[in-house]
């Protein structure tokens, strides 16, 4: 056995990246060790005993009402509900309740060159397919050509955009090259999903091109099959009895349900009442109103049903999108105009039970936010762009409007027309007006029912500025369709936290983005000065230049007003059927939805009875 692969299998210990040889190690971290050394037997958050059984039914995952697609690689179509995280295996196993860092899955080794400019891993020789192929090299080269090439949709060309090409160099290993020395380039090659050059083969051994596999069943990694789908509101996966990565320590207590059922609904009421009545075994809460006023009945009182709320890692950015395309948003001081107008104290006092908390930064506040007077690092990466942005960026961080007192909406409307005055809006013949005689008119676009009621107030609040806001609800195919293609003047979105920063940024703020039709920066960013401090994000050597990057980035986001900022949930609210059961050690950041499908785990008969007696 050549002395690389030896290595790469038998590797005793779980080496930092910040090492300055060439090593190879089971495990890799952004930043530091580990959390976990060799040998582990799973992670602190799974619970190893739980059993394997019984069926969890879903509702709406990620308030997803319909879908058309079995491909979640593609422009075209709204994938499957979960089908990613349930059939796609990756290469390495990212953990939860660390900053970056993964261990193996698919391979089980891998060796990071000290420049940062390779990575190349070795494949489990017992890892397969779902139709029990092994895994080779060559797979995983054709799963990255193609995620990166012309018919997959570009927001994987942009994830992997750091990779320049796959070598292989034998049937169990492969070689990622790097375009650029960053320290997160091996874990984004970590980050790949894997999938089988089968898929998509005709009975007559032609291969179907890929953008038209929408409606083939995957031959892919995960640890479940497609059982059975009804209609585009109804799927069943099946867990792969011969699923071969059940017992490594990243999957050991994961994935414990035999089957995960969806069944999507078009309105929340529907999708509780299903809840309520038995059908669904768990609900995802996303209205703090719905929460305190219709989570009762017998169920509740009996016990059968509960709620929990549930700590969810860090605040992140969520609020009302500018569509920066639009001319009339091109213009700064309409878009500060445009958040002044927006009562976020009100809300929260009268409809939301004061649940929620202010969203002020896009990254995490604790860490990778940014606060205060900007320190010498921030400074210094800002100085030199000093005369293209605003004064603000240099002082204290920007503090959201508020209309607690002394303030106001009153007060706040009145600045805001004034914003729009300088800005060359006038009010005239009823409305709101350019040097054209052009009247402003913003459409909020939205996908989820009962967001009226949320978007009301702030669309009357910009009618007193004679602007004519309206609400288009549409369902959430056409939505991800008019978003791909960036039709649409201002919607609802956020930023979900990473805990780490890194290559996202340029899917979600890189000006290359902007233009790619389905890409992640729907606000339509293109400043040379966040492509700058993007770059310098992703070349920090250390946490502390990290840090000193992404701060500044948030001072220059959002003094931008890029958007209005809204609000956040400091906790899941989740309602389950007491018949389920989850570990007693919680994750330090996690997805609400895939928590529970991947850890959740379905009590044993003779615990429910018990808990009955």
């Amino acid at each position: 056995m050549p002395l690389l692969l030896t290595v790469l299998r038998f590797c005793a210990a779980a080496l930092a990246l910040s090492t300055m040889a060439v090593h190879a190690a089971s495990s890799i971290a952004q930043f530091g060790q580990p959390r976990y050394a060799v040998g582990f037997t799973h992670f602190d958050y799974a619970d190893p005993a739980a059993p394997v059984d019984g069926t969890l039914n879903f509702g709406n995952y990620d308030e997803l009402q319909s879908y058309d697609s079995l491909n979640p690689f593609l422009l075209r179509g709204t994938p499957a509900p979960d089908i990613r995280n349930l059939m796609f295996d990756t290469l390495m196993q990212r953990s939860w309740d660390e900053l970056a860092a993964e261990y193996p899955l698919i391979a089980d080794g891998v060796e990071v060159q000290p420049d940062f400019t390779s990575a190349t891993f070795h494949i489990n020789p017992a890892a397969r397919f779902s139709n029990g192929d092994r895994i080779t090299a060559a797979d995983v080269k054709y799963s990255f050509d193609t995620l990166t090439g012309p018919q997959a949709s570009p927001l994987f060309n942009s994830e992997f955009s750091v990779i320049k090409s796959a070598t292989v160099i034998d049937a169990s290993t492969i070689r990622f090259d790097f375009r650029r020395a960053e320290r997160d380039a091996p874990l984004i090659a970590g980050d790949l999903p894997i999938f089988s050059p089968k898929w998509g083969v005709r009975p007559d051994g032609t291969h179907l091109p890929f953008d038209q596999t929408a409606n083939v069943p995957p031959i892919a990694s995960g640890a479940y099959l497609i059982e059975r789908r009804k209609n585009d509101k109804d799927i069943t996966y099946r867990r792969n009895p011969a699923y071969w990565a059940a017992d490594l320590p990243s999957r050991r207590g994961m994935f414990r349900f035999e089957r995960v059922s969806f069944q999507l609904f078009t309105d929340n009421f529907g999708l509780l009442e299903a809840f309520k009545a038995g059908n669904l075994d768990v609900n995802i809460e996303g209205s703090a109103t719905i929460w305190a006023r219709r989570y009762i009945g017998e169920g509740f009182r009996s016990g059968l049903l509960k709620k929990g709320l549930f700590p969810n890692g860090p605040a992140y950015m969520r609020g009302l999108i500018m569509n920066l395309r639009r001319p009339m948003f091109q213009d700064v001081r309409v878009r500060r105009a445009l958040t002044l107008a927006f009562d976020y104290d009100w809300m929260n006092r009268m409809m939301f039970y004061d649940q929620y908390r202010r969203s002020n930064s896009f990254f995490d506040p604790d860490s990778f936010g940014a606060s205060g007077m900007p320190g010498p690092k921030e400074l210094a990466l800002l100085e030199p762009y000093r005369a293209s942005l605003p004064p603000e960026v240099f002082g204290p961080m920007l503090k959201q409007p508020d209309t607690l007192p002394p303030n106001s909406l009153r007060n706040n409307l009145r600045e805001a027309r004034d914003l729009l005055s300088e800005a060359g809006w006038r009010y005239r013949d009823g409305a709101l007006r350019n040097a054209n005689d052009t009247p402003m008119s913003i459409e909020l676009l939205d996908d989820q029912p009962g967001m009226d009621r949320l978007l009301l107030p702030y669309m009357q609040a910009l009618n007193t500025l004679g602007i004519d806001a309206h609400l288009r609800e549409v369902d959430s195919a056409l939505y991800q369709q008019r978003l791909d293609s960036f039709d649409f003047d201002m919607t609802t979105g956020g930023y979900p936290p990473v805990t780490v920063p890194g290559v996202e940024l340029l899917r979600r703020f890189g000006s290359a983005a902007a233009s790619e039709v389905g890409s992640e920066n729907t606000v339509g960013v293109h400043s040379e000065v966040v492509d700058a401090l993007i770059q310098d994000a992703l070349s920090a050597n250390t946490l502390g230049d990290l840090e000193a990057a992404t701060r500044a980035l948030d001072r220059v986001l959002v003094n931008s007003y890029y958007l209005v900022p809204e609000f956040y949930a400091p906790n899941s609210r989740i309602a389950y059927r007491s018949t389920l059961a989850y570990p007693s050690t919680l994750p330090k950041s996690y997805h609400d939805p895939d928590w529970v499908i991947d850890y959740w785990y379905a009590k044993p008969r003779d615990v429910i009875a018990g808990d009955r007696s």
